[in-house]
């Protein structure tokens, strides 16, 4: 075989359906071959298109994103998406085309060095220079982007191995693993978790994506019924254990529930899973938690104590750990009285519930409550980022894992509407819903053309609130209303917009056309685009200021008309 076959061989192999790119000089002998095989490409119209479709198929299914790109612009087209995967523990193949060898560093047309580009935004990366290397390369990197913490992983192959010929079947099949020494494993730190729960009188469990990518939800929630420990949850963590359970409180952080921000600021012991304490979380960590006691538990070493400093730090996958933790504490029959500390949580979720003020225009928090409550709980929820991102965080409750697909650590613009459709290939039974604003669909608006194509089911709410919702409410409360180049005038029309492209288009401008909007769009068979008319001067509450406490929220509370810090 020649590369080019053995790599489309490879991905079959591994059960890959469906692969999402764009073509180029470099790969095109690649998407001969490809185009020859059972293996299904989705075309978008361009490679941050292709990568986040990636993203979004393998959060949506827990398998293997692949995309391709050719050289040059193509494959720095990437960049932005892989930072976006390597953020949030994602696991993707990104497979590029690059000049053929005897070119490289030559400067030579659409050449870059993408490997020297990616190297602090992937897992791993990989230039192969040999056709011999080309079993052992891939076979690694797959190993690598699922192994331990996922994450993205780069090949970049000259183009003129794409048609080299080599005896394949020559070469015993290798997998390079590269085992590091582990201090603080799990072994070394059981006694410790299990004497620091059983003292506890006010503990509190932070979930993380970790608790997702380690398909931990069924354990969490053993472990939860079985001590009564509260949750609170990270936005990557949404959807790890039912929102409607018992003891579930909801996110923390920056736009957090009230009561989440203070449980966790009033535990004596967090209990923090697969998370990497970002300072949408913890504000000024050195202020953070001061007289708590925290046990952090992570599957990655370089995480634990980078942000905050751990009492007791646990390298172990979340699965594993939980497993572990429940047998011990059914051993020793161990049980914990928090009578007064789940009365005090109950206080504060009826003294501070979420709220807003409703009135004769349409509210965002509005359209996303009514979509929730038509669309049941199987559905599958993505939004794109800002004030949308946050109100669908707070207002549209998840039930399971994989069901809520945002991104958390990079705050990619544009991530919504590719996401969605590589959702919705993964689930074609699923019902698939986008909450965008206008500032981020028309981030990767093209990508309209590969719904289309494809008849994707996909709902997209667009909240247009006719600017950039979050800096502007920035601008509002911290810049005296100086809202520099925030307001989105000039734009289109996204109903004719969407009918253009052959989707159904709607419009929703007050509350009375909700129901019937809502209704309508859900039960058309193929994708639309709902664009709603929402309150340009709502803001997401609560806040905590850049650099305040989680306990330290500006908001509008329950009775309140003005705007205050929670007392």
């Amino acid at each position: 075989m020649d590369g080019a076959e053995f790599l489309v061989k490879f991905l079959e192999n591994k059960g890959v359906e469906h692969i999402f790119g764009y073509p180029g000089g470099s790969v095109i002998y690649l998407y001969d071959v490809m185009d020859r095989s059972p293996l299904k490409h989705i075309l978008t119209r361009h490679e941050q298109g292709a990568v986040h479709a990636a993203d979004g198929y393998a959060r949506a299914t827990g398998k293997m994103g692949v995309c391709i790109a050719t050289s040059g612009p193509g494959a720095t087209n990437l960049v932005t998406g892989l930072t976006n995967a390597y953020l949030d523990s994602v696991p993707l193949l990104a497979i590029t085309g690059q000049v053929d060898c005897a070119s490289i560093g030559s400067d030579s047309f659409q050449e870059a060095d993408i490997i020297g580009i990616t190297m602090p935004i992937t897992k791993h990366n990989y230039l192969v220079k040999d056709i011999e290397d080309l079993p052992a390369v891939m076979e690694e990197a797959w190993h690598v982007a699922q192994t331990g913490r996922p994450g993205p992983v780069l090949i970049d192959i000259p183009k003129d191995l794409f048609k080299a010929e080599f005896d394949f079947t020559s070469l015993p099949k290798q997998i390079i693993t590269r085992k590091t020494p582990r201090k603080n494993s799990l072994e070394e730190q059981l006694e410790k978790v299990i004497n620091l729960l059983k003292e506890a009188k006010e503990p509190l469990i932070l979930a993380g994506g970790g608790v997702i990518s380690a398909k931990a939800s069924a354990e969490l929630k053993e472990f939860v019924n079985y001590t009564n420990i509260p949750v609170v949850t990270t936005l990557m963590g949404k959807g790890s254990i039912s929102e409607e359970d018992a003891g579930i409180i909801g996110m923390v952080g920056m736009h957090g529930k009230p009561t989440a921000n203070l449980a966790l600021s009033s535990c004596d012991l967090l209990l923090a899973i697969g998370t990497r304490f970002s300072d949408r979380i913890t504000g000024n960590p050195k202020e953070f938690l001061l007289g708590s006691t925290k046990i952090h538990v992570d599957i990655d070493p370089a995480e634990l104590c980078k942000n905050i400093e751990a009492d007791v730090p646990v390298v172990c996958d979340a699965k594993k750990f939980l497993r572990k933790v429940i047998d011990k504490l059914q051993e020793k029959k161990i049980k914990l009285d928090l009578g007064p500390w789940l009365t005090t949580i109950s206080h504060w979720q009826e003294k501070y519930p979420l709220c807003y003020e409703a009135g004769p225009g349409l509210k965002p928090q509005q359209v996303i409550q009514e979509v929730s409550r038509k669309a049941g709980e199987e559905a599958i929820v993505v939004t794109d980022v800002g004030q949308h991102q946050m109100f669908t965080a707070q207002y549209y409750p998840i039930k399971s894992a994989r069901k809520f697909l945002s991104s958390g650590g990079l705050g990619t613009m544009g991530f919504g509407l590719p996401a969605a459709l590589g959702a919705a290939l993964g689930n074609p039974e699923a019902d698939v819903l986008l909450f965008t604003g206008d500032g981020s669909f028309q981030m990767n608006i093209q990508e309209l053309a590969t719904l289309a194509l494809n008849n994707l089911p996909v709902k997209v709410f667009i909240l247009n609130n006719e600017c950039l919702g979050m800096v502007r409410q920035w601008q509002e409360l911290f810049f005296e209303e100086r809202y520099a180049q925030t307001l989105l005038n000039g734009n289109p029309d996204f109903v004719r917009l969407a009918e253009v492209y052959g989707i159904k288009g709607l419009r929703i401008v007050n509350p009375g056309e909700l129901q019937t909007k809502v209704e309508e769009a859900l039960q058309h068979r193929g994708p639309v685009i709902v664009e709603c008319a929402v309150d340009p001067r709502e803001n997401v509450f609560p806040i905590v200021p850049p650099g305040g406490k989680p306990n330290e929220m500006l908001g509008r509370w329950q009775g309140e008309t003005h705007i205050s810090r929670i007392s």
